[in-house]
């Protein structure tokens, strides 16, 4: 009967700290909502990590080669849509469209 004990204490212990670790977070930033740095951050946060993750995507592409077109086409079919209709579903979509088409079909080696 012990081992009974000490499994139920285990995962008594256990649940109680992954309840904790979940419920921390949300307590923690509750006081922080009405900060105006974080919410000069909410506001400019997606636009800074879209630039990043552009920059990390096309820093190694070899501009004087074919196979770059493929990207850069589905970076401006992007742009463009989301431009046009505001819609990141859309945007995101249709770029993935436009580079798996075009990499796999015209610039495919």
């Amino acid at each position: 009967m012990p081992d009974a004990r000490y499994a139920i204490a285990a995962i008594l212990v256990t649940a109680a700290v992954t309840w904790a670790l979940r419920a921390l977070p949300f307590a923690v930033l509750a006081p922080m909502r009405a900060s105006t740095t974080v919410q000069y951050l909410s506001a400019r946060m997606p636009a800074g990590v879209m630039v990043i993750l552009v920059v990390y995507c096309l820093h190694d592409l070899p501009m004087t080669q074919a196979r770059a077109v493929a990207p850069l086409v589905a970076l401006a079919v992007t742009v463009a849509l989301h431009l046009w209709r505001r819609s990141a579903v859309l945007s995101i979509l249709g770029g993935t469209v436009a580079h798996v088409t075009l990499a796999s079909t015209i610039f495919a080696h």
